[in-house]
Order: C-alpha cells, then structure tokens, then sequence
C-alpha cells in the first residue's frame, strides 16, 4: 500500500476516533467514500495508468477500501450503541416510587349498585348467579312460557347468531339474565335462592334505554313460598338500597308469562322534583310468583315447590339513587363524568352499608 493510502487510512481512523454521533460519522463516510470521496477519486484515476501499473493500484486502493470500511463500520457501531445508552439512561424510572401525582382510580355507579345489592341479596342468604351473555332460544324463551309465537317476542326479538357446527337452532343475545335462572333450575336441586345480576341485550336506544343494559334478576324455591315471601324480600331490599326506612312500595297485579300472578312495583316518588318518598308512584321492577310451567319446564315438580321472582335495570335504580338524568353517559368512557358519579375504589361496599 502506497503512503498517499495509508495516510488516508490514518486521516480517516482519526476522524473517526473524534467523531461524536452519527452525524459527524456520516459526514466523514461520504467525504471518504460518496461519490466524490477521496477514495473514490482515487478509483477514478484508474483508469489514466498503464495496465500494469493499474493492476497493483487497483489492488492496493482496494485493501486501503476495505481497512476504511472495516474502521467506519466498527465506529458505527460503538455510536449506535452509546446514542441507545444515553437514551436509555435519559428515560430511566423509577418504578418503586408510588404515584403520588396519579389520579385515584373510581368504581363505575353500575359496578358500585351490583356490589350493594350483593351485600343487601347476601345478608338474605341469596347466593350470586351467573351465565353466558349468548343463550339458545329455548333457555330465553321456551323454558319461560314464551313460544314462538307468543306477542311478548316482540318487545324483545332483537339480537340473533346462527347456531354454532352447523345447528340450525338460532342463538340470541340474552334479552334478559332469566336464562340463568333456567340453568340455576336445570342443575341445581331446590331449595334455591339467587340473584342473577348482568348484562343484557334489546333493539333500544334513547334517553332510558339502550342497546346493552344491565339487569338483576332473583329467584327464590322452596316449599311453602308465599307472595308474602315476595313482598318481604322486595320491600326490605328496596328501603335499604335507597336508604329510605319509610320508602312507600306499593305492589300491582301485571302479566308476565313466566309468573302467574304477576306484579309490577312501585315506589313513592314525587312527580314535580324527582325526590324518593314523594306522594306520586313510579314503577320500578317486575315481580310475581314462579309460573308452575317454567317449573315443570326446569324439571321441578310445581306441586312441591314453588317460588317467586324480580327482575329490575341496574341503571334505573342507579339513575335513581344518585340523580343522573341520563342513560347514556354510563357507556361513554368520560372520565370527567365518573369523576363526578365514581365512587372511592379504596372504600369497597361493606355488608353494614346495605343492612
């Protein structure tokens, strides 16, 4: 290697030591190897030698080529590697440090009313249910005393999937949680005594209604069941959620056709401010006595047992309790609204809050 190459060699690893991020090391690569780099004027210059001086030159700049390269990749990596270190070091944390500055986080008004009504339900000694969001059309229809062809379909023919593996049977989006009430009957001996509490589905949307909502149903069998039973549980339960010993509740006969009789419920309500307690009366669930055709239906022998069950929107009765005027604002994910309805995830509902 002739000197003009290795003092080019040398410039070039000494530019490279003093280089101090990728920018400077760019630069210095092109100046050296770009298309009008040192180097590559060197190779141009080929070509105005004789063949046999060519060929000993051509060799030589080559060798000098990859010393170069070799250097200018080697420093490329040790910039690469120190530019991650810097950036790692620069957003380094420390993550044992509490979050002092952190927002606390809040429990959602409808996950706060199903965790009231567990503790109300359970100080009853009324175990928590639970099932598929998807049912067949037996389990949400047949079962309850609503064939096919039955007018209280329509209120609640909204969501249907085709059967799974080629069943032609359709499946429905639970229009409510009853359903599990079938299955708690189908497997499990009476006496029984659950609240079913979950979402569910129908064709609403508006101020007060909405496409998804939550529900809670209870089911209580046993035998020597008594619309007074009824009354008890659903009074009881009512004046300690709203926190209203004197709540007037007051209990009319209604048609369902899994209950006979059925009865829907009221609550003294005052009409003109939207206060609990009031002198006007505003429904507030439905209820009745177990239809002895859903009991046969589930497998148990309405002339042993018998039983009554509820049904009420979760939201209904949080809208209620805790003023919120509108249905909506419960799906929006605004953080700014559940800081105003959210409750205190470090102060959990305890059982002496509901009884």
């Amino acid at each position: 290697m002739s000197d003009d190459l290795l003092a080019l060699v040398a410039a070039t690893d000494t530019a490279l030591a003093t280089a101090t991020d990728l920018r400077a090391w760019d630069a210095i690569r092109v100046g050296v190897l770009g298309k009008s780099g040192s180097l590559t004027e060197k190779l141009k210059a080929l070509g105005a030698l004789p063949p046999d001086q060519r060929r000993e030159r051509g060799a030589a700049i080559n060798r000098a080529k990859d010393a170069i390269t070799a250097a200018i990749e080697t420093r490329k990596a040790a910039l690469e590697s120190a530019a991650l270190d810097a950036k790692l070091s620069g957003e380094r944390i420390d993550v044992t440090l509490p979050p002092l500055l952190a927002p606390p986080g809040l429990i959602h008004p409808i996950s706060r009313t199903m965790e009231e009504m567990a503790a109300i339900f359970g100080a009853m000694g009324i175990s928590i249910a639970e099932g598929p969001d998807i049912e067949d059309d037996w389990r949400n229809f047949g079962a309850l005393n609503i064939p096919a062809h039955h007018s209280a379909r329509e209120d609640m023919d909204t969501f249907y999937l085709p059967g799974l593996n080629g069943d032609a049977r359709r499946r429905v989006m639970r229009t409510h949680t009853s359903p599990v009430q079938v299955r708690t009957m189908l497997t499990q001996a009476p006496p029984i005594r659950v609240i079913v509490p979950g979402r569910t589905y129908r064709a609403d949307h508006d101020a007060t209604h909405s496409p998804m909502f939550h529900q809670v149903e209870g089911l209580v069998i046993d035998r020597g069941i008594t619309l007074g039973h009824l009354k008890g549980c659903l009074i009881d339960f009512l004046r300690e959620f709203f926190g209203i010993s004197s709540l007037p509740v007051r209990f009319r006969s209604s048609y369902f056709p899994f209950t006979e009789p059925s009865m829907e419920v009221d609550i003294g309500w005052n009409r003109r401010t939207g206060e609990l307690g009031g002198g006007d009366w505003l429904e507030i669930l439905g209820s009745g006595m177990v239809h002895p055709k859903v009991l046969a239906n589930c497998g148990i022998d309405p002339r042993e047992w018998q039983g009554f069950a509820f049904g009420m929107g979760i939201e209904r009765v949080t809208m209620l309790k805790h003023g919120i005027p509108d249905l909506r604002p419960f799906y929006e994910s605004d953080i700014r609204w559940l800081r105003h309805y959210g409750f205190s995830a470090l102060a959990p509902v305890a059982l002496h809050e509901g009884v």
